[in-house]
């Protein structure tokens, strides 16, 4: 069910990408200038007011985005791309599973609780299992203990516990490296866009801006697209890290309590 709903997601984000860049992929070619006809024509640059001169100032902001990706080139700039759409699904399929995976600590403690003195060791059980999360699969392992004194309940605890934070930790090493390789294929686009430019002076033989620019340009592009695309990737890795520490500490407050009723109950 997870693979099933985080395949979801992917092919919803690349669907959803793909065709937000080719919608007006022929008006956004068409607004980037071929390299090989560029002219620079010193005499208008100079009649140009600097501070009035804007010329994306009625072009709106998805536009520009779509223009400037283009202009990066398919190789780095896709990469990247893929990198935010896989990073973006893993994420939003974590918080998901996070969500789905919180429990009212409080609530279910008093259910164990009432069941244990109504209907015994059997009845809590029925509770647990008829609650979704890792507490309640935590509480089921413990209560399946309960006849074995409370060390065996407390290594069955401990013991299940690690296996859930396992699975809830799922899929972080993933996004981690997408948050590393973005900004490495930013620099190195960076690195290959300053290779070309000057490689143009190489063989005009001529430092003209109008020979560079298209290089440095590719360079910046990549390298922001990249730092962007960590930027937002690390603020969800941080949200799920934060996510997984808050149930992992009602996991371990809520064992605990469990631990304690039993022994109030006189059910080890």
């Amino acid at each position: 069910m997870k693979k099933l709903l985080m395949f979801s997601l992917m092919l919803l984000l690349l669907l959803g990408a793909a065709r937000v860049l080719m919608a007006q992929t022929p008006d956004s070619m068409a607004n980037v200038p071929d390299s090989a006809t560029v002219v620079l024509d010193v005499t208008a640059a100079d009649n140009v007011n600097p501070m009035t001169a804007n010329p994306n100032a009625d072009v709106p902001l998805h536009q520009q985005l779509k223009t400037k990706f283009i202009e990066g080139g398919p190789s780095f700039m896709g990469v990247i791309l893929l990198l935010l759409i896989l990073g973006l699904a893993i994420a939003i399929e974590r918080i998901i599973y996070l969500n789905l995976a919180t429990t009212n600590t409080t609530k279910l403690l008093r259910k164990v609780e009432n069941a244990l003195k109504d209907g015994g060791v059997d009845a809590a059980k029925e509770v647990c299992r008829n609650t979704r999360g890792p507490v309640a699969s935590i509480f089921y392992q413990g209560l399946d203990r309960a006849g074995e004194g409370i060390e065996a309940v407390e290594k069955s605890v401990v013991s299940y516990g690690s296996v859930q934070m396992q699975q809830l930790e799922s899929g972080l090493t993933w996004i981690s490296l997408f948050i590393a390789l973005a900004p490495m294929f930013g620099f190195m686009g960076t690195v290959l866009g300053m290779i070309s430019a000057f490689d143009a002076i190489e063989i005009a033989g001529d430092i003209a801006p109008s020979l560079v620019a298209g290089g440095i340009k590719i360079a910046l592009i990549t390298t922001v697209f990249g730092l962007v695309v960590a930027a937002v990737l690390q603020v969800f890795y941080n949200y799920i890290l934060s996510k997984i520490d808050s149930i992992v500490m009602r996991m371990e407050d809520a064992s605990i309590s469990l631990v304690d009723i039993l022994v109030h109950h006189n059910k080890l």
